[in-house]
C-alpha cells in the first residue's frame, strides 16, 4: 500500500508538489492569523506588565484608561496615597497619536509620567540606551519600534522633545510603540485647543458682564489664566505595599474617593475580553474560512488524481486488491499532501512573522494544533476520491 501511494505520488509529483505549496501558503497564512491575535493578547499583557502598577484609578462609571475615555483631576493622587495599603502612586496620561520626525510621522501611544527613576508607576521598566526622563519638559523616551534614535528631535502637537533614552517592547494594546514624555506636556499636548479656540473662548469670558462687575478687580485675569491650564489626567497608577492585597486597598478607595478601581486581573479582563473580542472574532471567522478553503483545496486536488487513474484502480481491483488497500493509498497521498502544506506553511509563518505589520506570537501549541487540524481536514478531504474509486466497476480495465 505504501509503495502504491509512493510510485503514484512520484508519478505526478509536480502537480502534487505545487498543490502542497499553494496549500503550505494558506496554512501559513493561517498560522499567522493565529499568531497575530496571539500577539494582541501579548500586547495588551505587556501593556499591564510596563505600567508597574496594582491598581488603576479611573473615573467613576468608565472602563478606563485603555478602553475607554477616562479624566479624573490631576491632584487626586494624593489623597489615593494617604489610602491604607497604599505604596506608590503616580498620574498618567495615554494619548494614541501621529508622532513627526522631520518628514515622516509615527503612529504611537504618546505616555505622560512624572520625571523620575525606573520603578516608578508608568516610567519605562528599563532602557537598552540613553537615560529616564529627568526634566518636567522637552524630553521624550521612546520604544525602538519608532524607529526614532538618541538625540533626534520629535515633534508632539506644538513642541519639539529631544529623545533621550529608548525602550524596547513598550506597546499599547493596539500594537502602536510608547512613546514618554513629562506629564505636564502630555496634559497640554491632550487637552491642547487651536489658537482660534483659545481666542474666542477667552472673547467670550472677557464679554460676559459677570466678570467686568464693579468690585471684582482681577477676577476675569484669573478666569483667564485658568482657562490655560490643563488639570485632568487619564488614570492613576498605584502600587500596593506588601502584604496587602490589590483588591483590600481597591476597596475603601471605591467607597470613599468615588472613583472606579481595577486590579490587574480585571483590567486584563477588560483589555482581552473586551477592547480585542471583535479582532478575536474576526480572526476567528478568517480561520473557519481558512480551512473550508484548504479542504476544498486538497478534496479537489485529491479528487482530480483520483479520476485521472481510474483505469489503474479498476486494474488492481480486477487483480483482487481489496478495497481497503486503495482507500489507504488515497487516504495517505492526502496526508502526504497535508504534511508537505504543513511543513511550508510553517516555514513561510516563520519567515515573514518578523516582518509583519503587527506583532505575530506563534507558539509550539498553536503550531501543534494546526498540525493535528490540517491532517485530520485532509483526511475528510479524501473521503470524496475514496467513494469515486470504490465505485469503479472492475471490468474498465478490459473494457476501455
Amino acid at each position: 500500500m505504501i509503495s502504491l501511494a509512493g510510485r503514484d505520488i512520484l508519478h505526478s509529483w509536480g502537480k502534487f508538489v505545487f498543490t502542497g505549496v499553494g496549500l503550505g501558503l494558506l496554512i501559513g497564512v493561517t498560522l499567522t492569523m493565529a499568531g497575530v491575535y496571539r500577539g494582541m493578547v501579548d500586547d495588551a499583557k505587556v501593556l499591564l506588565d510596563n505600567s508597574g502598577a496594582d491598581l488603576w484609578v479611573v473615573q467613576q462609571d468608565t472602563l478606563g484608561p485603555y478602553a475607554e475615555p477616562s479624566s479624573l483631576y490631576d491632584d487626586v493622587y494624593r489623597t489615593i496615597r494617604g489610602m491604607p495599603g497604599v505604596d506608590r502612586a503616580a498620574n498618567i496620561t495615554y494619548l494614541t497619536m501621529q508622532v513627526r520626525q522631520g518628514e515622516r510621522d509615527v503612529r504611537a501611544m504618546v505616555v505622560g509620567v512624572v520625571p523620575g527613576g525606573p520603578g516608578e508607576p508608568g516610567q519605562p521598566g528599563y532602557l537598552i540606551a540613553g537615560r529616564q526622563i529627568t526634566r518636567s519638559h522637552y524630553e521624550a523616551v521612546a520604544d525602538v519600534a519608532t524607529g526614532f534614535k538618541l538625540g533626534e528631535r520629535i515633534q508632539i502637537r506644538r513642541n519639539h522633545y529631544a529623545v533621550v533614552g529608548l525602550t524596547r517592547r513598550m506597546v499599547s494594546s493596539g500594537g502602536d510603540p510608547m512613546v514618554f514624555i513629562p506629564l505636564k506636556d502630555a496634559q497640554e499636548a491632550q487637552f491642547l485647543k487651536d489658537n482660534d479656540a483659545i481666542a474666542q473662548q477667552r472673547r467670550r469670558t472677557a464679554g460676559n458682564p459677570a466678570f467686568n462687575r464693579p468690585g471684582t478687580p482681577g477676577l476675569l485675569d484669573a478666569v483667564l489664566a485658568s482657562q490655560s491650564i490643563n488639570p485632568y489626567i487619564n488614570s492613576v497608577l498605584v502600587q500596593v505595599k506588601p502584604g496587602f492585597s490589590p483588591e483590600e486597598v481597591a476597596k475603601p478607595i471605591r467607597r470613599w474617593k468615588r472613583l472606579q478601581v481595577y486590579t490587574r486581573v480585571q483590567m486584563e479582563e477588560i483589555l482581552i475580553g473586551k477592547l480585542i473580542a471583535t479582532a478575536a472574532k474576526q480572526i476567528g471567522m478568517f480561520l473557519v474560512i481558512l480551512a473550508i478553503v484548504s479542504a476544498a483545496i486538497v478534496a479537489f486536488i485529491i479528487y482530480t488524481l483520483t479520476l485521472g487513474k481510474i483505469r489503474e484502480i479498476a486494474v488492481l481491483k480486477l487483480i483482487g486488491t481489496r478495497n481497503r488497500t486503495i482507500a489507504g493509498m488515497i487516504m495517505q497521498q492526502a496526508l502526504g499532501l497535508g504534511l508537505i502544506g504543513f511543513v511550508v506553511g510553517k516555514i513561510s509563518a516563520t519567515f515573514w512573522a518578523p516582518i509583519f505589520p503587527k506583532y505575530v506570537l506563534l507558539e509550539p501549541g498553536d503550531a501543534l494544533l494546526g498540525f493535528a487540524g490540517v491532517f485530520v481536514i485532509c483526511a475528510l478531504a479524501s473521503v470524496l476520491a475514496i467513494r469515486a474509486a470504490l465505485k469503479v466497476d472492475p471490468a474498465e480495465a478490459i473494457g476501455g
